[in-house]
C-alpha cells in the first residue's frame, strides 16, 4: 500500500504572479550565461548591452506567455501586465542596487517591455487548453 496517494504539486494561481516568476527565472538563467561568457572571453560589460537586451526580450516574451496561458483569456492584459510589473521591478532593484533614476529611457523601456510581454500573452493565450 502506498502512503502518499495524494501528492499535490505547489502551483502558482494568479497568471499575473507566475508570469513575473518565469520571466525573472529566464532573466536569472540569461544573466548566469552572460556572465559565464563574460568571464570566458575578453569582452567588456559595454560590449554586452545588445545581449542583455535580448536577455531581457526573451524572459518578457516568456513570462507574457505563461501569463496569458494560464489565464486563458485576455493575454494581452496579463501579458501586458507581467511585462509593466516586470520592467517596475527591474527599475525598482535598479534604483535600490545603483541608486539609477528614473528618466525619459526607463518609461520607453516599460512601453517596449508590455510590448513584448503582450505579444507573449496573445501567443499564449492562443495556446492555452481553455481557448481551444
Amino acid at each position: 500500500m502506498n502512503a502518499i496517494q495524494n501528492v499535490t504539486r505547489w502551483k502558482l494561481g494568479h497568471p499575473l504572479l507566475a508570469g513575473i516568476v518565469y520571466a525573472f527565472v529566464w532573466m536569472a538563467l540569461g544573466a548566469l550565461a552572460l556572465s559565464v561568457l563574460l568571464y570566458s572571453s575578453s569582452a567588456s560589460e559595454d560590449e554586452m548591452k545588445g545581449y542583455i537586451y535580448i536577455v531581457h526580450c526573451i524572459a518578457l516574451f516568456i513570462g507574457g506567455w505563461i501569463s496569458g496561458k494560464r489565464s486563458g483569456k485576455k493575454g494581452w492584459y496579463y501579458g501586458g501586465m507581467t511585462g509593466i510589473a516586470y520592467a517596475l521591478l527591474v527599475m525598482l532593484i535598479g534604483f535600490l542596487a545603483m541608486d539609477a533614476g528614473i528618466s525619459l529611457q526607463k518609461f520607453v523601456q516599460t512601453i517596449a517591455a508590455f510590448a513584448v510581454s503582450a505579444i507573449g500573452g496573445i501567443i499564449g493565450v492562443n495556446m492555452s487548453k481553455s481557448a481551444q
